[in-house]
């Protein structure tokens, strides 16, 4: 039984995050390849979608499925963690993220804990009656949710992620956590080939996901645009989109 991993809905139309350039480093999604589950989806990933496809799951994580703005183990966590940043990084055009030394430099904050720490985390971040909420609502095994200001930018995201619920979960979690911490928060049972549907796993930034969070980051998408002011600009941004997506992946 796959355990939730739902973010906390705090409704918005992101704009962009960052703490750091990472220049011209590469990282291919197959970095954790090597982890049975993760290839095997690898493998079977499905990679062509219709412009349809692509716009109806960016509107429904965007806007949410209605279109309304509404120890060892963790040393080796860290260094995977900056993996996957520079691995979103790279497959993301116009996101200016990276890892930095300290708390106070950061914009996204990514805590790590154990599986027996979580609800004390969530608590702590929270408040014990939100905590209490969150576990009796969905269970989860790792949690994100980000501030937004009256520009409907976001300023500051939390992530809270297990380390010792095996890999292909960590992988999971940290991949679609961190992804919803930048802005497409809303999840959608509707959309089959997102990671930000609770019946699908992935491990990985998949194909689909980058359609989405380039998307999003696109610049001439802005915080606070209406459903029909994004409809208007769409169809230029996702050509471009499409051409960025084919090239960081080699797709024909």
């Amino acid at each position: 039984m796959r355990t939730p991993r739902r973010s906390l809905y705090l409704w918005t139309l992101a704009a962009a995050l960052g703490a750091g350039a990472l220049g011209d480093m590469l990282v291919p999604c197959t970095a954790f390849a090597d982890i049975p589950a993760i290839a095997q989806r690898q493998r079977t990933e499905k990679k062509t979608f219709t412009d349809s496809e692509i716009v109806e799951g960016f509107l429904k994580t965007a806007f949410g499925a209605e279109y309304h703005l509404a120890g060892r183990v963790d040393r080796d966590r860290k260094a995977q963690m900056a993996t996957i940043v520079a691995d979103i990084a790279a497959h993301v055009r116009h996101l200016d993220i990276a890892m930095v030394d300290n708390n106070d430099s950061a914009n996204v904050l990514v805590k790590l804990v154990r599986d027996r720490d979580l609800q004390r985390t969530i608590a702590t971040f929270y408040g014990s009656e939100r905590a209490k909420e969150i576990r009796s609502s969905l269970d989860p095994q790792c949690l994100s949710g980000f501030r937004k200001n009256e520009k409907f930018e976001i300023e500051h995201s939390d992530v809270i992620l297990t380390v010792d619920n095996g890999d292909f979960v960590f992988f999971d979690c940290a991949y679609e956590e961190l992804l919803q911490s930048l802005g497409p928060i809303n999840d959608t049972a509707s959309v089959p080939w997102t990671m930000f549907n609770d019946n699908v796993s992935m491990g990985y930034f998949d194909v689909y996901d980058q359609y989405l969070l380039n998307l999003l980051y696109d610049p001439r998408i802005k915080a606070g645009m209406t459903v029909q002011e994004v409809k208007a600009v769409l169809p230029d941004v996702l050509a471009d989109v499409r051409a960025w997506v084919r090239k960081v992946n080699n797709l024909p």
